[in-house]
């Protein structure tokens, strides 16, 4: 890897190291990154040095050295102010020093590698395009998995002392934590503090009710969301959905080996219909003042996507809710964005 790019013919990856001029930690994350790429495909590497606060606001830097994969720095936790200071990582077990271990570098490669950004339809859903893995950093992932998995096993939301006890190793509180997971659109948060989202899981009733295989039987935001399920926590599920409008019953069993040719749908030509509310009119004017993506899915799309019978029922759905956009998504389009988003999201962190 030379010290200023590394241009190869596959462009499946492309990095970006930003440091400031003569920092101890760029060889030391260099040459984590060298042992992390041994097995991976050809990539694009860049040196960018960064001389002073404005160039760090400009390009994303966050401590020195930053790392950008595909233009996306995926250790730095929601609202992290751009600096040229020196970095620290820490992981789960404290701290790493001055870069990411090698172990942190190959998750984070793979998670772009497996599950590119994705097309502009599962931009609202996917936090405008960002995904919903939670960064390592300040304890962010371990309390965002701990509220995943708390609602997989028992169908609600986790204890105060589930998530203190998730914090701690980060030295820092589970309400902070969750305040910045709210304010990222990880999870939602009511007046009171409480869960009031936790995609895909909905802790109030929703028209997509899951039964996860072994497991308790959940509500979903919406059913990009209920499709996602199976492949996050690896096992099979079965959705109950009702048509908008209609109310015809609809029945999706989803595996868990992530095969779209396994998906059993009832009726066979059910669609999902993806969809946005033009504005924002019915939120209130509070929703959203505290958040670090440009759009809340819970607000804008959640009551939007769903399931529908066919084609037709679909379009003449979308024909009477005008303030609504959005298209019909094919079975297997539906399926891949759900897996898409929320398959990474109880991956180990490190």
């Amino acid at each position: 890897m030379s010290a200023n790019s590394c241009p190869l013919e596959e462009r499946m990856l492309e990095l970006t190291m930003l440091t400031v001029p003569d920092c101890p930690n760029e060889p030391v994350l260099r040459e984590r990154l060298t042992q992390a790429l041994a097995d991976q495909p050809a990539v694009t590497v860049n040196l960018r040095v960064i001389e002073g606060e404005a160039d760090a606001a400009r390009y994303g830097m966050h401590g020195s050295p930053t790392l950008l994969i595909n233009g996306v720095d995926p250790f730095a936790a929601p609202g992290t102010p751009s600096s040229v200071s020196c970095r620290l990582y820490r992981d789960e077990s404290g701290p790493t020093g001055g870069a990411p271990s090698v172990a942190a570098l190959r998750a984070a490669l793979q998670q772009t590698v497996e599950h590119p950004v994705p097309s502009e339809p599962a931009t609202a859903v996917g936090r405008a395009g960002l995904g919903r893995l939670a960064p390592v950093e300040g304890g962010l992932r371990a309390v965002h998995q701990r509220v995943l998995r708390a609602f997989a096993e028992t169908g609600k939301a986790p204890s105060k002392d589930e998530l203190d006890e998730a914090a701690a190793p980060f030295e820092t509180s589970s309400q902070q934590v969750l305040a910045q997971l709210h304010a990222a659109d990880f999870l939602r948060l009511d007046t009171f503090g409480a869960i009031s989202a936790a995609y895909p899981f909905s802790p109030t009733p929703t028209p997509h009710l899951v039964q996860i295989t072994d497991g308790p039987q959940v509500f979903s935001m919406c059913a990009i969301d209920a499709l996602g399920i199976a492949a996050m926590l690896g096992k099979d599920v079965t959705i109950s959905s009702a048509e908008p409008g209609t109310g015809n019953p609809i029945t999706v069993t989803v595996p868990a080996d992530t095969s779209a040719s396994r998906v059993l749908w009832n009726p066979a030509t059910t669609v999902v219909f993806y969809g946005r509310q033009s504005t924002c009119g019915t939120c209130p004017p509070e929703a959203s003042a505290d958040a670090t993506v440009p759009s809340i899915a819970a607000d804008i799309c959640c009551d939007y996507i769903n399931f529908f019978t066919d084609q037709d029922n679909a379009l003449a759905w979308a024909q009477t809710h005008p303030g609504v956009t959005g298209q019909v998504l094919s079975q297997q389009e539906a399926w891949g964005i759900g897996v898409h988003i929320f398959g990474p999201l109880l991956r180990p962190h490190f």
